[in-house]
């Protein structure tokens, strides 16, 4: 039997699958020839989306819809040179498109209040509002998926996992082996594929490889992750494709241990303290804003923590407006008048606890505390220090949340052109095969956040145009 035939195969349902799902869908609308697209997604419906239908989606941008400026310099910073710069100013340059595009098609930007600061304006501390969809991750999957969902041209394929690339002669990719939900196994013939699935955080064995020791101890920040299992990433190697991206580099972030909640991540602690299974400090936790500590302190607490941390705070920040905003826990911190009464609640040495907030209050330094800026208020003689908002904690209710780490995403992926082409060692495009989103390497070192949604739509978007562009 002759395999299906379609112009485009695009493998995976998350912001980069989807966007080129739609683009590609609405820019062949008028040919006269009906084109077919198949969109496979290793989930069942109900949970489809990937990473993007659990995230919160912070985007990096102005309410004129503008990237952050000093975003392309800040990657290169952490990057030591090694990140691509033509594909950074490319997302700089798309980045009022690729908003409009999801804007235009029923997705709402909001820019809420956010109760400490962030850097997402010039790389500068600021209060201003940050943007995110109205709905999260989730109201991008919806938006774009009833694009296309009634579209007769389009064939979503649920339940359905990518096992190899096919590979004409010369060298084109034409199509892809499936397997089915009954585990049978089809090929699918496509002119076109794009490889949209995901890094390799859902997959124990990758992980392993790639990171070593204990990588198996990092849960999952969403349940729609477990299935980013490198699969695009194997593929795509099987045929010569080449990498970008630091494999052994991981976006983990401080998340709440007590419940199962996706993305329960702690975005507010800088005004408290973070202690570990000893109950000692272990991180400066005002060395600079939320944005750009949280992913070191996930990292710290999964590296070298033994996955066992405890946030500590007091009245003072229970007093900021908003706070509760940026702890997104579905459990609210644990709260007591003493702070014996606290370590009850978190269930760690009473004595031990009183100790090291002691010595920590002891060691505070003089200044005004100012959440809503870096206030250079810090300890003096204590290590580590608390180089920003370093205030005691000595007023009732006390309140904590024990945490651990949690992975969101990998940085090692395949390398592109500004096309979305799937590219070899030398630089030759793979004909036939796309990729965008996380699959695709960028980081080094450091994520600056509030860009993997965006990078996933615009490089989904511009490589549909292209694949357009072929005929």
């Amino acid at each position: 039997m002759s395999p299906a035939q379609y112009d485009l195969i695009v493998i995976g349902f998350g912001a980069a699958g989807l966007a080129a799902t739609v683009t590609y869908a609405e820019a062949t609308a008028d040919r006269a020839e009906p084109t077919r697209i198949a969109v496979l997604e290793r989930s069942a419906e109900q949970d489809r989306g990937g990473a993007t239908r659990w995230t919160g989606a912070f985007l990096r941008v102005d309410e004129q819809r503008r990237l952050d400026t000093d975003w392309p310099d800040r990657v290169q910073r952490a990057a030591g040179g090694l990140a691509d710069d033509g594909y950074m100013r490319l997302l700089e340059q798309e980045t009022p498109a690729t908003l409009k595009f999801i804007e235009d098609r029923g997705v709402e930007l909001a820019f809420d209040e956010f109760p400490l600061p962030h850097t997402f304006e010039a790389g500068k501390p600021s209060m201003t509002p940050p943007c995110a969809p109205r709905g999260g991750g989730a109201s991008i999957v919806e938006a774009l998926a009833s694009r296309i969902e009634n579209d007769p041209r389009v064939d979503i394929r649920y339940q359905t996992e990518a096992l190899r690339l096919s590979v004409a002669e010369d060298g084109t990719v034409d199509g892809v082996l499936v397997r089915g939900a009954d585990g049978r196994t089809e090929r699918l013939a496509g002119r076109a594929v794009v490889l949209a699935c995901g890094g390799f955080q859902g997959n124990a064995e990758m992980l392993t490889r790639y990171l070593g020791q204990n990588a198996c101890d990092l849960p999952l920040i969403a349940p729609g992750i477990a299935n980013n299992r490198g699969d695009g990433l194997r593929m795509a190697l099987e045929l010569g494709a080449d990498t970008a991206g630091q494999f052994d580099g991981i976006h983990a972030e401080p998340v709440d241990r007590r419940t199962d909640k996706a993305d329960a991540v702690l975005y507010g602690y800088p005004t408290g303290i973070f202690l570990n299974s000893k109950l000692e400090r272990f991180f400066d936790e005002g060395k600079d804003t939320w944005d750009n500590t949280f992913e070191h302190i996930g990292f710290e607490i999964w590296r070298n923590q033994d996955q066992e941390a405890y946030w500590i705070a007091d009245a003072k920040t229970l007093a900021i407006p908003g706070i509760m905003n940026s702890l997104l826990s579905d459990v609210p911190p644990e709260q007591a008048d003493t702070l014996g009464e606290l370590a009850h609640k978190l269930g760690v040495d009473a004595e031990q606890l009183e100790k090291s907030v002691a010595e920590f209050n002891a060691a505070v330094g003089p200044g005004e505390f100012d959440h809503t800026r870096l206030d250079g208020k810090s300890t003096v003689g204590l290590t580590p220090p608390k180089s920003n908002w370093a205030t005691p904690l000595d007023t009732a209710p006390f309140i904590g949340v024990p945490v651990t780490a949690a992975i969101c995403f990998t940085y090692g992926g395949l390398r592109t052109d500004l096309n979305g082409r799937v590219v070899t060692g030398n630089g030759t495009p793979i004909p036939g095969l796309y990729a965008a989103g996380e699959i695709t390497g960028l980081f080094y070192h450091e994520y600056p956040p509030a860009t993997s949604v965006l990078r996933s739509l615009t490089f989904g978007r511009l490589a549909a145009q292209h694949i357009a562009t072929q005929g």
